[in-house]
């Protein structure tokens, strides 16, 4: 997105493979911005520099991806473009009144269905405004800041708590300025965004990474290396975790890619324990609870309190997680505001539902390979959104 708004040319490689990514592309060439794909996972784009956006001929369909929607509505509320933004079934049904409550605070008109998608978006002139989401939101704060860029004024988010800032670091490799003192970010409007001297290569992705993390925690004998991956702090909180519940996690920064700290982390296990995520820990993992769960599902135990976002994800992630474990013998209880896994019996495995859930297939997976018997997963389909090279990794890992 910051590459179709800045003068010149910025070329991106090692982009994830997944549908959310394909979404943002197909939704910014509609959009007027020129990406070319140059190789596997590499890109070419042209800039809209001070051109305006143009007004797409249909609907841009963010797919399944939240991210993509919530930042592209920050983008374009600072055009003079008419633009209409859809999804899958499952993104409809996901809160989006979150952003347009500030977007419209600053002069963008938006209309929705009661705060869900469709979200028909007119931008224009912004004002800059001074915001405190409600509930702990990395999607929402870039939104924010994104349309702070074409804002008159200063435009500032104070966070309750703080969330991932990949926005922020992103903002400086494209000669942008964000000022950020604690959980305060602020960015002056009438900013223009340059592309980067040099091509950008995207680390590896933590959430993805967590999934073999777990799996390596879970098993005795286990020992696995991550390389490339992204070790921005704010993503780290699953390492923490799994140390608490018996792993032993070593983490080495090699390099700075695009603003973020690149290295390695090595997982094994060491044993099985049992720990309580708080409240406070829930923004820095919330996407990782599910293969966390199914760490614990394999030893020792898992508690989440304050954790009630998880229900407005791709699926409703408490109950089609704790459904699906149970469906696989593992011992789980669902909380309104979280859930309880217990490890102290071998899985026996069955047929659990994803839930149309890229998480929940990972997650389900890791149970399996530790359950008595064969397991089933439908929808496990659902993987390619973040990540269609899986079951490929996971059969180079089990081999």
């Amino acid at each position: 997105m910051l590459g179709a708004i800045a003068h010149g040319v910025t070329e991106i490689a090692q982009l994830a493979p997944g549908r959310d990514v394909a979404a943002t592309v197909a939704c910014l060439r509609a959009l007027g911005a020129a990406i070319e794909t140059t190789g596997p996972g590499a890109v070419r784009i042209t800039g809209r520099g001070g051109s305006d956006f143009r007004t797409p001929a249909t609907a841009l369909d963010a797919m399944n991806s939240g991210t993509t929607m919530r930042l592209l509505s920050g983008v374009l509320a600072g055009y003079p473009v008419r633009a209409r933004l859809v999804g899958d079934a499952s993104l409809s049904r996901r809160p989006m009144k979150r952003v347009i409550d500030p977007l419209a605070a600053m002069g963008a008109t938006i209309a929705s269905d009661d705060g869900r998608p469709p979200l028909d978006i007119q931008g224009g002139s912004l004002d800059a405004i001074t915001w405190e989401p409600p509930v702990p939101s990395a999607q929402v704060k870039s939104a924010i800041l994104l349309a702070g860029l074409r804002a008159r004024g200063v435009t500032t988010v104070r966070e309750v708590a703080p969330t991932r800032d990949h926005t922020e670091r992103a903002f400086p490799v494209f000669g942008l300025a964000a000022t950020v003192e604690g959980t305060r970010c602020s960015v002056a409007g009438g900013q223009r965004a340059a592309a980067p001297a040099e091509p950008l290569s995207v680390a590896g992705d933590p959430s993805s990474a967590a999934v073999w993390a777990a799996a390596a925690a879970a098993f005795p004998g286990s020992d696995v290396r991550l390389e490339g991956l992204c070790l921005n702090p704010f993503r780290l909180g699953f390492a923490a975790a799994l140390m608490r519940m018996g792993a032993s996690v070593e983490m080495l920064t090699e390099c700075v890619l695009g603003g973020e700290p690149v290295g390695t982390m090595r997982v094994r296990h060491e044993g099985h324990e049992a720990t309580v995520i708080e409240p406070h820990e829930v923004p820095g993992l919330i996407d990782e609870l599910p293969v966390l769960a199914a760490r614990a599902a394999l030893g020792g135990a898992l508690e989440v309190r304050g954790a009630g976002e998880l229900r407005v994800k791709e699926s409703d992630r408490i109950t089609a997680l704790v459904t699906g474990l149970r469906a696989l013998g593992v011992d789980a209880t669902e909380q309104p505001d979280g859930f309880v896994v217990r490890g102290d019996r071998q899985p026996t495995g069955g047929t659990a539902d994803a839930a149309g859930d890229h998480r929940l297939v990972m997650a389900f997976t890791i149970v399996a390979l530790g359950s008595a018997e064969r397991s089933v997963i439908h929808g496990a389909d659902a993987v390619a959104v973040s990540y269609p090279a899986f079951d490929r990794d996971l059969a180079r890992l089990t081999a």
